[in-house]
């Protein structure tokens, strides 16, 4: 490969690849947060992959940790310009790890910078969800076996519409949706690290695509 890319996990793109979508990657080009609006007409759905961590200043916060890493403005910028043009438009959306955080972030919410823990650093655990909500319903059960996490943010405040509905065994903020939205989910764990063998994780993005039609 020649120069700088643009990159994002195979993972997500075969996920929705084996629910029946066709997968497109929006690069987080400045110039295009100008224009979300128009981009977000041509698509049916979007997914919010995980990264870096979203500068602690768009959430009226300055850096509190050393372990911050990975903070780029350009993609703080196109991703909440798409996250808001998103929910005004009502499109299906599943957030994932930092979508989570950018989801809330773009709600009013903020983040705890630093989790300073090591047991969701590359590890699975489960996630008990409440009875009713709509991710309990796309993977049919309350309880997410097999949830891969590698974060050190979590949710902190809760963004205004913006309900919890799923947390680790240890009180850790899992997963979110958005009140008002027709489907708008989020999870801090990563499904698409082990959609291809766990029916699970595979049914968020089953039901990203089925709302998509």
């Amino acid at each position: 490969m020649r120069g700088a890319a643009f990159a994002a996990g195979q993972g997500y793109f075969k996920a929705v690849e084996r629910a029946g979508g066709i997968p497109l990657m929006l690069p987080p080009i400045p110039a295009f947060a100008d224009r979300i609006d128009q981009l977000i007409e041509r698509v049916d759905a979007l997914v919010l992959h995980g990264g870096g961590d979203v500068d602690p200043r768009r959430y009226g916060e300055t850096p509190s940790s050393e372990k911050v890493y990975g903070i780029v403005e350009e993609h703080d910028d196109v991703e909440l310009a798409v996250v808001r043009a998103a929910l005004a438009a009502d499109l299906p959306l599943l957030a994932v790890c930092r979508g989570m955080q950018v989801l809330n972030v773009a709600l009013g919410g903020s983040l705890v910078q630093d989790i300073d823990r090591e047991d969701h650093w590359f590890q699975y655990h489960t996630v008990e969800l409440q009875p009713g909500s709509r991710i309990a319903a796309a993977i049919g059960d309350v309880t997410a076996l097999r949830c891969h996490s590698v974060h050190h943010q979590s949710v902190g405040r809760l963004g205004d519409g913006l309900s919890l509905v799923g947390t680790g065994t240890d009180g850790m903020p899992e997963a979110a949706e958005v009140d008002a939205a027709r489907w708008a989910v989020a999870v801090q764990w990563h499904p698409e690290d082990s959609a291809g063998d766990d029916g699970q994780q595979q049914a968020l993005f089953d039901e990203l695509v089925r709302q998509a039609r």
